[in-house]
């Protein structure tokens, strides 16, 4: 799945991904190859890019909105924040 994440900054990421996790307004959700299509409004929380079934990336998020459509998911964020474990 090809993945897209921007800020009015800057992009934060842009590449072919496993899936993403995502903090919706009304709860967490999670997009994967072959999702459907779909427009929803994200709220504060962690987003977390999945590269592979063992590799990730996590950022804190401000709030945005995703789209997904055949195969390609972009993610329009207020702010994006890497998080370190």
């Amino acid at each position: 799945m090809q993945l897209e994440i921007l800020t009015p900054e800057h992009k934060v990421f842009s590449g072919d991904v496993y899936g993403v996790q995502l903090p919706g307004v009304e709860g967490s959700f999670e997009i994967l190859q072959n999702h459907a299509p779909m427009v929803a409004a994200l709220g504060v929380g962690k987003m977390k890019i999945l590269k592979d079934k063992s590799n990730t990336e996590t950022y804190q998020i401000n709030g945005g909105f995703v789209e997904t459509l055949n195969n390609k998911t972009t993610v329009l964020l207020e702010g994006a924040e890497a998080v370190s474990y």
